[in-house]
């Protein structure tokens, strides 16, 4: 951040950062749930997909809002098959990442509850495509 890059000052910054590494890993405060160094290739996959429907749902929003398609609030309880609450978290921030949908509740029997400016919005998610891809995600299917 000093704007110096001199190899010596380069290659004292990158050893410091491999001995916190270092350090925080003899420690035992590195875990799946605090760093999922285990879906990073997964993610890879998942992140291009999920900004796809993002700005998918963005033209549906805007013709919502420009009255070109009717608005219906709804609710809807989605099942999620996800076996971590890192699984659940990804799955519940991926809807409200989408929008015109928002987690409201993350249920201790494996609902979401969702709130969707359509009823479109809600069969999309009871499709179970953004289920099935977080799930692989997480890598316990």
């Amino acid at each position: 951040m000093s704007g110096i890059f001199e190899p010596l000052v380069v290659a004292l910054g990158l050893l410091s950062c491999v001995f916190v590494v270092v350090i925080a890993i003899r420690m035992d405060v590195i875990d799946h749930e605090a760093v999922p160094l285990h879906i990073t290739f997964s993610a890879l996959i998942y992140w291009p997909w999920l900004i796809w429907e993002i700005c998918k749902a963005n033209i549906d929003v805007t013709k919502r809002v420009l009255g070109l398609l009717p608005i219906s609030p709804s609710m809807v309880r989605v099942k999620a098959t996800q076996k971590t609450d890192l699984g659940l978290v990804i799955f519940a921030n991926s809807i409200t990442l989408t929008p015109g949908t928002i987690s409201i509740d993350v249920e201790d029997d494996g609902h979401i509850l969702v709130h969707a400016i359509s009823k479109e919005g809600t069969e999309g998610l009871e499709g179970g495509e953004m289920d099935r891809r977080v799930t692989s995600l997480e890598g316990t299917s």
